[in-house]
């Protein structure tokens, strides 16, 4: 399931898009080996002429199933469906698989950003990205970001410029008195 384009205003476009970090997908993977690995292994070594080999295949094959769907692909398809998306105007966060729950904040109330990350989530390339804000909620802490110093350092910029963008100067300033001296 794919970030809805649809959300994005006229003039608004995607700067980056991420998933959580894919270690969330290491115990999912192992338990789905795991249950291959006990079925095949149970169909090698049970006897299939025993009265009570066939109903015992069918049974593991049956807990493997519900082992696999339940620890194996719901994780996948929840962190399939969360999104963490960066754009020229705001952060938008989507999770959820039936309902859905969201929170976006534009890129000028955002007042801090920083991240961190221990001695394993270095190696594999992930950390937190705690965003304050200014606003009732205050901040927003996303784990397991991949390329958290990256995803910093490009909200930072992102941010920068939206403040430039909605920033009256000295330029600003001298451009409306040409402006008026022109129209004069």
């Amino acid at each position: 399931m794919g970030f809805p384009e649809s959300v994005l205003t006229t003039d608004e476009r995607v700067v980056s898009h991420l998933h959580p970090h894919w270690k969330a997908l290491i115990r999912p993977v192992f338990v789905a080996l795991v249950a291959i690995a006990a079925v095949t292994v149970a169909a090698i070594y049970i006897p299939a002429t025993a009265g009570w080999g066939t109903p015992a295949l069918l049974a593991l094959g049956a807990l493997a199933l519900v082992a696999c769907g339940w620890l194996a692909f719901w994780p996948w398809l929840v962190w399939k469906t969360t999104h963490y998306v960066l754009t020229n105007e705001r952060v938008i966060m989507r999770q959820g698989v039936f309902s859905r729950a969201g929170r976006d904040i534009p890129l000028g109330r955002v007042n801090d950003v920083s991240f961190t990350h221990g001695v394993v989530e270095r190696m594999l390339g992930c950390g937190t990205l705690t965003i304050e804000s200014a606003g009732e909620r205050g901040q927003v802490v996303l784990t397991d970001i991949p390329g958290v110093e990256k995803v910093q350092s490009v909200l930072y910029e992102l941010v920068e410029a939206d403040r430039a963008k909605h920033t009256f100067d000295d330029d600003d300033r001298d451009a409306i008195v040409r402006s008026i001296k022109e129209d004069q």
